[in-house]
């Protein structure tokens, strides 16, 4: 379970925060099924209209929830995530960024060691069109989420979102989103997302939005290499000097790994469009669909 369903039951921790109220409506009136929330200090009140617990074991007992999305500062991600695990969580949506890398090195392993899928930190959500969303991807507005048969993966939120609105102004639409993060330790990598959105039912193709820093893009080649879907790429950074850190503290070049032209060239060979930027994705697909 990588991507979210509208039968899948939510939890919300962090659900009475300033951020958590006003995504959780707003996921609510879209059509995700949020079963209850977590805040230890507000334990046995009602928030957006589901029951509030003191951890999410104690949510399990009273409202068994699959996924749990987390409004969490960084410090106390750690304690968050692995109640969750504990409690049998089967995916975790963990939207914080600067969480200390030896925390996310943990919940890693538990979730490992749990069997259970993790999509992000520092993370804008996912969305599966008409059905549901999770974390802060605007997929209400439909000059940029609308129904199709295109798949999305992307490290960065904005640009991600960026090329799902050129999708819909080229007259597409999407199947499912995944914004896998942007942290250098993240739980769903573009190839295990790239799998994911081939095995979805409704997806003809895929749009993968990468940037420079780290293999994942390189690996993700290797399996659509493999696909009889066509893929689609555009890589970020592309002007980038050697060594700058971009936006995402994982987008960082060291040597000739991770570069614009290591990930464009891996992607070519494996019969991926690459892009020269996100405005030309409506003619690839008219190409390639």
């Amino acid at each position: 379970m990588r991507i979210l369903r509208r039968q899948h039951r939510v939890l919300i921790q962090g659900i009475t925060g300033k951020q958590g109220t006003f995504w959780t409506e707003l996921m609510q009136q879209y059509g995700t099924n949020v079963v209850a929330g977590v805040n230890p200090k507000k334990a046995g009140t009602e928030h957006c209209g589901v029951p509030v617990f003191a951890s999410a074991t104690e949510a399990m007992r009273e409202a068994e929830f699959d996924a749990s999305v987390l409004f969490i500062p960084p410090l106390g991600v750690k304690d968050a995530a692995l109640d969750a695990i504990g409690a049998g969580a089967k995916n975790l949506c963990i939207l914080t960024e600067h969480i200390p890398v030896q925390d996310v090195m943990h919940i890693m392993a538990a979730a490992r060691e749990a069997g259970t899928h993790i999509t992000g930190p520092n993370t804008a959500g996912s969305v599966t069109i008409d059905e549901c969303f999770q974390g802060f991807m605007p997929a209400f507005n439909t000059r940029i989420f609308k129904k199709g048969v295109v798949g999305v993966i992307s490290r960065s939120g904005s640009l991600g979102t960026l090329m799902c609105q050129n999708i819909v102004s080229a007259g597409f639409g999407q199947s499912a989103f995944i914004g896998i993060g942007g942290d250098p330790i993240i739980g769903t990598t573009t190839r295990d997302a790239l799998e994911a959105l081939d095995a979805f039912e409704g997806t003809d193709a895929v749009v993968l939005v990468g940037e420079i820093g780290g293999v994942m893009e390189e690996e993700a080649a290797e399996y659509a290499a493999t696909m009889s879907k066509p893929v689609i790429a555009f890589i970020a950074g592309g002007a980038a000097p050697k060594g700058k850190k971009m936006g995402h503290a994982g987008a960082i070049v060291m040597g000739d790994r991770g570069t614009y032209q290591s990930k464009s060239t891996a992607l070519q060979a494996a019969g991926v469009t690459v892009l020269a930027t996100p405005s030309h994705v409506g003619d690839a697909l008219r190409e390639r669909l």
